[in-house]
């Protein structure tokens, strides 16, 4: 059973709430303005110092500037900005460039058990880490190691191993194409495909459903398609916090007569009013109404909902023949529309309207929307993507687009908003546990080795290998694998049954605390920071949501002498691990990263002359076949797929919980204890709960409580929750993660992407018992 707050003699896999009240205060009316500007001048100087962050700031998604280690909106292709940043990305770089650091006297002085019962917030408020750092078999400390033998440890055990398959090498979607690249490359002469990463976490959903319909797995816009649309849907997103810098573009696609619809089970301020930062003027007022129209769908009811809507377009076409549908594209591009048309007209309206808790009335209103505009962008995010369900979401969002033929032209198309700033280009790079046949033939021909040829773990998988004890050596490349991931107990076991947890790097986090025998923190270079290597100061390249891969380029002075680069760690990785065993110029790859580029150019399409188009401002976008109406599926259409209404059948006493993030977190990093487009202050284990099931419950407002999920008969508790009261549907709760990922069984995910299903938890309440 695992349990939230209960004491452990162990290291705590789970964060303790920080010894404060939870306060609900009244919610910010509008996103951005003169708040979001002094919040962001305000952490941002704090941490960095005003000249060095008037610096980094200035710097920050400029043409060769600093790359922002937030979320992957892109910036405009022209002329950008003074100011192109948001205040979740002025956190990001803030918390990054922090003078704060966590050097090897710290860790004398802190035990990893001691450390463990800290916060989150606490632990990343200690600033970045100096030196490479071994926690000994037997051992209640970390203490410093030299590079040398941190590589020579890692090599020993990688090469004791039974099996390559024996190793599970983790991704963050912080890592740089170059990283990424040559960290697979690493792996699969290695001898394994074991790449799970945040991906699995994330959009996995979306490319295996664009994918499979459509024969291309990202999105199909670009920047400038806003400036060309007629109505845009946001769906399952919630921009205001995870994407900020969207806003803009939103706010800008407003006054010029677009159409919005948000679709979501709460409703968020930075759809409903935004202020833009940078307009002084509009401080004082009550800022720009974005969302034309809300649709508060319940908790996975989204699927219904666009049910409703096909049937509503299907419906227009029957009044009005040859006006509604698009027959030219359906005919010369789609395959399968007759059955799908059968399927949908199967559907029953008041199944439909049930499960998604909408009323007739707005479902048309919303279907008019869609039917009016001539140009339609359909946004979303993990809202769709982290359900049982999770393909068939995106899949109906791709039905209804083709209905009216809104793929392959200006103005239209499909947008999954990427949470990190390169996972899609890392995916990119061969970042992924399932590489096509035409990838590794390439990477054969490039590197003169047979890569393997079957399939790796993702990432429910690789816990899973690792609990069972068929996976014994975990190497993370970024990120809090522990926090990003679900059943945080189970994940927990998983890890310390491990004989080696290795982790790449900038700042403390609750995974460099539950290790295997031995653990190692590897402490890498961040974004800000100047990369000089023996050929000179180098760029990397990232790529944004909507496929531009751009060059950036850190321009401060490094935390610390003794970090690495992450191309010159897995570098240094492989030539220990190898010896004499592999021909790869790996130092040559360290000390220049044009190298590296040179051979992406010959292995991933869509790279052609990479180290030149690089060093263009504002970088290159790659191929994407849907814009020319170009789908590479087996026989060259676009499908229509069909699929079953999900039931969602709740016992009494029984909710449906969604994890999601608080305005002060990016990711499992956390940067305060205050929700202000929520009303939260002081606090995050908190459930949001409709009033009215507040009341019939028998609680009231502030009550602690605890959380129960129960799945295939087993408990999983998170103890000590605070009710807050929230406009969301009935039967629905709402919480943050990584606190609630406890309550996320492994087992629960996604029908073919195998994503946690962390926004369809079923979990029942109860009051706390004060004792425990």
């Amino acid at each position: 059973m695992a349990d939230h707050g209960k004491p452990d003699s162990r290291p705590s896999a789970q964060a303790p709430e920080e010894p404060t009240s939870v306060q609900i205060k009244p919610i910010s009316k509008s996103a951005g303005g003169m708040t979001a500007a002094i919040t962001a001048a305000k952490y941002a100087f704090s941490e960095m110092g005003v000249v060095r962050g008037t610096r980094a700031l200035l710097q920050l998604n400029q043409k060769n500037g600093i790359d922002c280690p937030g979320c992957a909106w892109p910036e405009p292709d022209g002329e950008r900005s003074h100011f192109e940043f948001c205040e979740e990305g002025a956190k990001h770089v803030a918390d990054e460039a922090t003078r704060k650091r966590a050097t090897p006297e710290f860790f004398a002085k802190w035990s990893v058990a001691d450390l463990s019962r800290q916060s989150d917030l606490w632990l990343n408020q200690q600033g970045r880490i100096t030196h490479p750092m071994v926690l000994r078999e037997g051992s209640s400390h970390y203490q410093a190691i030299d590079w040398k033998d941190a590589f020579a440890l890692i090599a020993g055990e990688l090469n004791s191993l039974p099996s390559p398959d024996e190793a599970i090498f983790y991704t963050s979607g912080r890592a740089s194409n170059e990283a990424a690249f040559l960290y697979q490359l690493f792996v699969r002469q290695f001898g394994t495909n074991n790449l799970p990463d945040c991906s699995n976490m994330c959009h996995e959903s979306s490319g295996t459903g664009m994918k499979e319909a459509l024969g291309f797995g990202k999105g199909t816009v670009t920047l400038d398609d806003f400036d060309l649309c007629d109505a845009i849907f946001v769906i399952g997103q919630n921009p205001g916090t995870n994407h900020p810098r969207m806003l803009t573009t939103l706010l800008e696609a407003k006054r010029r007569g677009c159409r919005v619809v948000h679709i979501n089970p709460l409703p968020e301020t930075g759809t409903t009013r935004f202020k833009h930062p940078q307009e002084f003027w509009t401080w004082l007022g009550a800022g720009t109404k974005l969302a034309d129209l809300f649709l508060q769908v319940r908790i996975n009811g989204d699927v219904a909902l666009l049910k409703g809507l096909m049937k509503e377009v299907l419906d227009a076409e029957e009044r009005r023949p040859g006006e509604v549908l698009d027959h030219e594209f359906i005919n010369r591009y789609t395959t399968g529309f007759e059955e799908f048309k059968t399927a949908l007209r199967q559907a029953h309206v008041g199944d439909i309207l049930d499960q998604s808790g909408i009323r007739k009335t707005q479902i048309e209103d919303a279907a008019r929307i869609f039917i009016e505009s001539e140009r339609v962008i359909f946004c979303w995010a993990m809202g769709l993507t982290q359900h049982k369900n999770a393909v068939a979401n995106i899949q109906e969002i791709v039905n209804l687009m083709m209905l009216r033929g809104q793929l392959g032209k200006p103005g239209a198309g499909l947008c999954p908003v990427r949470g990190h700033s390169n996972v899609q280009g890392d995916r990119t790079m061969g970042i992924w546990e399932q590489p096509s046949e035409d990838f590794l033939n390439k990477l054969s021909a490039e590197f003169s080795f047979q890569p393997p040829r079957v399939h790796g773990f993702d990432t429910v998988h690789a816990i899973q290998a690792m609990h069972e004890g068929s996976a014994t050596v975990f190497f993370a490349l970024g990120g809090n694998f522990l926090s990003a991931t679900p059943d945080t107990e189970y994940t927990a076991e998983a890890l310390r049954r491990c004989s080696l947890t290795v982790h790449v790097s900038t700042k403390l986090n609750r995974a460099h605390l539950i290790t295997g025998k031995q653990a190692l923190i590897l402490p890498c270079l961040g974004r800000t920071e100047v990369d000089q290597q023996a050929s000179g100061p180098q760029f990397l390249t990232t790529e944004n949501s909507m496929a531009v891969v751009e060059a950036w380029q850190g321009q401060l002075t490094p935390a610390s002498d003794q970090l690495m680069s992450e191309p010159a760690i897995v570098a240094g990785l492989a030539k220990a691990v190898f010896g004499n065993r592999s021909s790869v110029d790996w130092d040559g790859f360290a000390s220049d990263y044009e190298r590296i580029r040179s051979c992406i150019e010959r292995v991933v399409p869509g790279f052609e002359n990479y180290n030149a188009r690089a060093r263009q401002p504002g970088g290159f976008y790659l191929p994407n076949p849907i814009r020319d109406r170009k789908f590479k599926t087996e026989d060259g259409l676009a499908h229509f797929t069909i699929h079953p209404l999900p039931r969602i059948d709740l016992q009494p006493g029984e909710f449906l919980m969604m994890t999601m993030r608080s305005h002060d977190q990016f990711n499992t990093t956390i940067y305060g204890l205050d929700d202000r487009y929520r009303g939260v202050r002081n606090g995050r284990c908190v459930v949001f709960l409709n009033p009215d099931d507040i009341r019939l419950s028998g609680f009231e407002a502030g009550a602690c409580v605890d959380l129960i999920s129960n799945y295939e008969g087993e408990a999983r508790i998170a103890r000590h929750f605070t009710i807050v009261p929230y406009s969301i549907p009935r039967r629905c709760a709402a919480t943050y993660f990584p606190e609630a990922n406890v309550l996320v069984p492994v087992k629960h995910f996604a029908d073919k992407s195998h994503t946690p299903a962390s926004k369809s938890v079923v979990i029942s309440i109860r009051a706390a018992d004060p004792r425990e």
